[in-house]
């Protein structure tokens, strides 16, 4: 049997494939349809310091291959999760990231120090690029200078490994993800989704209630992985890829673009097993192609 177990140098993953947040709600939610234990992980849905109602309806549009969403990372608040849903987390044998969300870097850093109080986290993905929350999607990870800044200040509260998820909404997407290393960031993960928009032709109005949304689904698999590999090829840091997985082979395809696990996203809200049918994929394939550590193609894209 193949051992598919990855390494990110600060966490060990059974295997690369995590949940990943806003499409997995804080994990407990799948529970009745798939063994959480037999994930790498998976990254909770997103946490203010307060509770959050997010965006006014409607918040999902479907595209050709994608799905426009505009929740507004509406959530229960750090405080309730800490109460309520960690406790039941912390019986889980797979890894637990909380994503974490501020309208400030003092935000950022309140949530972090709330979660540094507790145990059964193994990171905390900091999500400095949600596109449907600020107007035109603006957000820190647009610039390097405000990236630095936030993922400085979060390091320097933070007792646990920092992962920084970047936004592809971006003209250099290398320069980001080298500004979020150089202040700390124990791994990049990329990409969110792609800022769009849809509109009803009868009304001639926005198919959403915030107007502007966030792309994501095989559409944008293409370009997330144009992206992760020119990070991979230019950072130090680990990095966790996503964007349009909806298969075993599109795991590969990451991997071997340079990516040392995967999130998937979009496909868990159209089959909720989704994460342990594209599992089962890879190590078909390992087992077909004789490969025993899946590790060992990480990185071996042929240019």
């Amino acid at each position: 049997m193949s051992d598919l177990s990855v390494d990110l140098g600060f966490l060990k993953l059974k295997n690369p494939i995590l949940a990943a947040s806003g499409t997995f709600g804080y994990g407990l939610e799948f529970e009745p349809f798939l063994d959480l234990n037999r994930l790498g992980g998976f990254v909770v849905k997103g946490l203010y310091y307060g509770p959050r109602e997010g965006n006014p309806p409607p918040r999902l549009v479907e595209t050709p291959s994608g799905l426009i969403n505009a929740i507004g990372l509406q959530g229960i608040g750090v405080e309730a999760f800490i109460a309520k849903v960690l406790p039941k987390l912390q019986a889980l044998d797979t890894a637990v990231i909380v994503n974490v969300c501020g309208a400030s870097e003092e935000e950022y850093v309140r949530v972090v120090e709330a979660l540094d109080a507790e145990e059964g986290i193994a990171a905390c993905e900091i999500n400095i690029s949600c596109p449907n929350v600020n107007k035109d999607g603006a957000c820190p990870a647009f610039s390097p200078e405000s990236t630095r800044a936030v993922v400085r200040e979060v390091k320097r509260a933070s007792r646990r490994p920092v992962i920084v998820k970047l936004s592809p909404n971006v003209t250099n997407i290398v320069e980001i993800a080298l500004a979020a290393q150089e202040a700390g960031a124990d791994a990049i993960a990329l990409v969110n989704t792609f800022l769009a928009m849809a509109i009803d032709v009868e009304t001639r109005r926005p198919k959403l209630g915030n107007v502007l949304g966030g792309l994501s689904g095989p559409a944008i698999k293409p370009i997330a992985l144009r992206m992760v590999y020119q990070v991979a090829s230019r950072v130090k840091v680990p990095v966790i890829g996503m964007g349009g997985i909806w298969s075993g082979a599109d795991v590969l395809e990451f991997m071997i673009a340079g990516a040392r696990a995967v999130q998937v996203g979009t496909a868990n809200l159209v089959d909720p097993d989704a994460c342990l049918r594209i599992l089962g994929e890879v190590e078909d394939f390992c087992r077909r192609k004789g490969i025993e550590r899946l590790e060992d193609i990480i990185a071996t894209v042929k240019t």
